[in-house]
């Protein structure tokens, strides 16, 4: 039976640590300007981001993975479900808090850390947008990700006087640019980005079913307790009708994902 050695170096990435979360993100620091380029991902549709939707701001978890969006049982969309189908304010407002919200993610290699290999950056709809908006200017097509001819980015984090929260900016430089001149290199880079889904795990329905009951019959964060409305619901009733997530302080979002990133 033949051995297979890249699951070896992947096991034993993981043994070491090399494989971690802190290792295998990256983030722009306040106050500075980095530039990156994007690679697309491999097998991903023909898209060269990923996209996955997260719990956020139940109890003391930063994040948690929806199983719904791959298409297993649920819980708390279950949950989310059942208040949609309360004709109340209170069900709304709790629904509003449950909502998933969307994390995107590039695999980048970062300009003068190029010693570190591909990394992965994760960020929130308005830097998405920018980069899309980017990749379909045609001053910068075909492909910005392409490892010949394709466009480093301009990453930006500045605090405004005033602000709680950095804000990230992003611009193409005018010039197109081949990743590496070492095809070797290129390769190595290519063919070793991090596995998005071996640095988020996913919860099974019981442990999601007991987070979000904890928190239902728990305070709410802020000191006070939920009504009592809320304490005996449970998360296995039928599910309504889906709905587009509820919109929340982006900032927020960045701020808490930055914390989960950094685990």
């Amino acid at each position: 039976m033949a051995i297979n050695l890249d699951a070896l170096r992947k096991k034993l990435n993981q043994l070491s640590g090399q494989n971690s979360r802190k290792n295998s993100m990256w983030r722009p620091q306040e106050g500075e300007e980095a530039t990156v380029r994007i690679i697309s991902f491999p097998d991903n549709d023909e898209q060269p981001f990923k996209e996955r939707w997260f719990y956020y701001g139940i109890g003391n978890n930063p994040g948690l993975l929806s199983p719904h969006q791959f298409g297993k049982p649920d819980p708390i969309q279950e949950l989310i479900n059942k208040l949609r189908s309360d004709d109340n304010k209170e069900s709304y407002e709790l629904c509003k808090k449950l909502y998933p919200k969307m994390r995107s993610f590039a695999a980048v290699v970062v300009r003068g850390e190029e010693d570190r290999g591909v990394r992965l950056w994760a960020f929130g709809k308005m830097v998405y947008q920018d980069i899309l908006k980017i990749m379909l200017d045609p001053d910068y097509a075909p492909d910005i990700t392409d490892v010949k001819e394709g466009f480093d980015i301009k990453v930006s984090c500045t605090k405004l006087p005033g602000k709680q929260f950095a804000n990230t900016s992003v611009r193409a430089r005018p010039r197109s640019t081949a990743l590496s001149t070492d095809a070797n290199q290129i390769k190595e880079w290519t063919d070793n980005i991090p596995e998005l889904d071996d640095l988020y795990t996913l919860k099974s329905y019981e442990e999601l079913e007991k987070i979000i009951n904890d928190w239902l019959s728990g305070s709410t964060g802020d000191g006070t307790e939920r009504s009592s409305q809320f304490k005996q619901t449970t998360a296995k009733e039928s599910p309504g009708k889906e709905s587009a997530p509820a919109t929340t302080s982006l900032q927020d979002l960045d701020a808490a994902f930055a914390d989960l990133d950094s685990l």
